[in-house]
């Protein structure tokens, strides 16, 4: 491609777009033209600016990323979300996204996903790769409801999550951009929702549905 590839990052986390956009900023391939933090402003900004490639969480006020793809279709979307929960990844998918990335990605990894998707092809983290496969052999039900993760807020997932994987909360809150306080809230929370007493107990219940 002889043009530089015009990019929308929406995400809801102030500082994480801030430092997304300083990292593309720094790739003479990619220009980003513009910002967005919920549904709506998402919506918005693709009718305004017309992006050839939407970078776009997963968990968004107003309705979350699949809610922009289905009010806003035209653009290709590559999701770029803390979540590499199987429900997300194949959802997202369905939903319309060429791809889909982990925020563990660097910058020069991302630059090169957003030329990909551009260019037609679909991007996966590797993992999540493996997620798309077993959802069309059939190996994983997406269509089951799991009713004791559907009581958690999007953001207690996020928060469940990671303290599952063995992050201490100093990590999850310097990963999710909010205060130990805070993680400490919606930990109390989740463990309260699950009826579960412990981190070790938490850990078992994600293992068990496919969830780290």
């Amino acid at each position: 491609m002889t043009d530089a590839v015009k990019v929308l990052i929406v995400d809801d986390h102030a500082m994480f777009r801030r430092g997304v956009h300083a990292e593309l900023g720094a790739a003479d391939t990619v220009d980003v033209i513009g910002e967005a933090e919920d549904v709506d402003t998402a919506v918005a900004a693709i009718a305004a600016d017309r992006p050839d490639v939407v970078l776009l969480d997963v968990h968004l006020p107003g309705g979350g990323g699949v809610e922009v793809m289905r009010r806003a279709p035209g653009p290709l979307f590559l999701a770029l979300s803390v979540s590499d929960a199987a429900e997300d990844v194949i959802g997202t998918i369905r939903g319309g996204a060429r791809g889909y990335v982990t925020k563990t990605i660097t910058g020069a990894e991302l630059v090169a996903a957003i030329h990909r998707v551009a260019t037609g092809d679909a991007v996966f983290s590797p993992r999540l790769a493996g997620f798309v496969l077993d959802a069309f052999a059939g190996a994983i039900d997406v269509s089951a409801v799991d009713e004791d993760l559907d009581r958690l807020t999007e953001r207690e997932r996020e928060v469940m999550r990671l303290i599952a994987r063995g992050y201490s909360y100093k990590e999850v809150a310097k990963e999710l951009f909010i205060s130990i306080k805070t993680v400490e809230t919606h930990m109390s929370s989740v463990l309260r929702k699950l009826q579960l007493s412990s981190r070790h107990e938490l850990t078992r219940w994600a293992n068990d549905r496919r969830l780290l």
